[in-house]
């Protein structure tokens, strides 16, 4: 029996990503589609992205029998919109960030108990052949124990094209918390390691001057329960121009006790460099799992056994120590566990 997806909000390109999935999976239907935006209803019908059913998302959530709502609205809506389908009885997923504030997240998890429905999230970099082979080699041994982490995840801020809600007040809701939450899922599920402590965060606007309330720069500084430092940078900085084809895109560096691996999103094999040896040598990548994270929630909602490959668990763990770090950039101050 297939199950029922309905989508809400189109107004962040990610969405796209599940709703296409979703389209072509054998064990999902899609059967409803809500823009309450009225330029953004027009303009995906205009275009033909999307069928948009509904401008109304309660009618939807009143008239339309699903299963799942996904969500992919501005990031200050995408909380009230998933506490309602929580409401109704519905799984959820959503792209990332879930939402914007611990209050909002605690409201979520408090409601989905209650409620006995999952949270799933479009958390990918585990679906991608770059990090299953850093996992694969960490897990391995390959280095060590590993004691420092850094990773630098900075990206085109792309204004002009890029939504306009970003730069609206109480919708982006930091550049940590959009950002860094893919690290900070993957980081534990790749060392075995979680994130205990968020040691220090910076957030800041560099160039944006039109905007200057708008987080466009951050820095942060986090531990793992073994000691192991982390460090990275998640800044709007990427000149445009160069996109997403640099190589420091989403580049990681785990330093362990016999070695170090190098692995970016552009890379072609994963570098190691062992101690011991004395020239660098590649990796190579292993098969990607596309699409795993959507897989996964299917795999979960359904009751299967079986290791889920992204849990709801493992969603909201992520989520809650991502606005964490958010709130230690926002407070201006060091220091706070999650």
């Amino acid at each position: 029996m297939s199950v029922r997806f309905a989508f809400v909000g189109f107004r962040h390109p990610h969405i796209f990503d599940m709703f296409h999935r979703c389209q072509a999976h054998a064990d999902i239907d899609v059967v409803g589609c809500c823009e309450e935006d009225a330029t953004t209803a027009a303009e995906l019908t205009s275009t033909g992205q999307v069928d948009v059913t509904h401008t109304s998302y309660a009618t939807m959530l009143s008239d339309v029998e699903c299963d799942v709502v996904a969500v992919g609205d501005c990031y200050g809506r995408r909380a009230e919109l998933l506490a309602m389908a929580l409401e109704a009885g519905k799984h959820v997923v959503s792209d990332k960030p879930l939402c914007i504030t611990l209050a909002e997240l605690d409201r979520l998890e408090a409601i989905a108990a209650r409620r006995q429905r999952v949270i799933g999230c479009m958390l990918d970099m585990r679906d991608l052949p770059v990090y299953l082979g850093l996992r694969e080699q960490l897990q391995a041994g390959e280095i060590g124990e590993v004691h420092a982490v850094s990773f630098e995840g900075q990206h085109p801020l792309l204004y002009g094209k890029r939504p306009m809600w970003y730069f609206e007040p109480g919708m982006h809701g930091g550049v940590l918390n959009d950002i860094a939450v893919h690290a900070i899922d993957f980081i534990p599920w790749a060392t075995g390691h979680r994130i205990d402590h968020v040691v220090a965060a910076r957030g800041w606007n560099a160039t944006v001057k039109e905007h200057p309330e708008f987080q466009q720069c951050g820095q942060a500084m986090l531990r793992l329960d073994n000691g192991a430092g982390v460090v990275c940078d998640v800044s709007y900085l990427t000149p445009d121009s160069f996109a997403y084809t640099m190589p420091p895109y989403w580049r990681f560096a785990f330093w362990g006790s016999q070695g170090v691996l190098e692995a970016a999103a552009n890379s072609t094999g994963i570098t190691v460099y062992k101690n011991g040896e004395s020239e660098p040598r590649t990796v190579p990548l292993p098969s990607g799992l596309p699409g795993a994270y959507l897989d996964s929630f299917l795999q979960e909602i359904s009751g299967a056994p079986g290791t889920l490959h992204l849990s709801s668990r493992d969603v909201l763990v992520a989520a809650r120590t991502a606005l964490v770090l958010q709130q230690v950039a926002d407070a201006g101050h060091i220091g706070q566990p999650t």
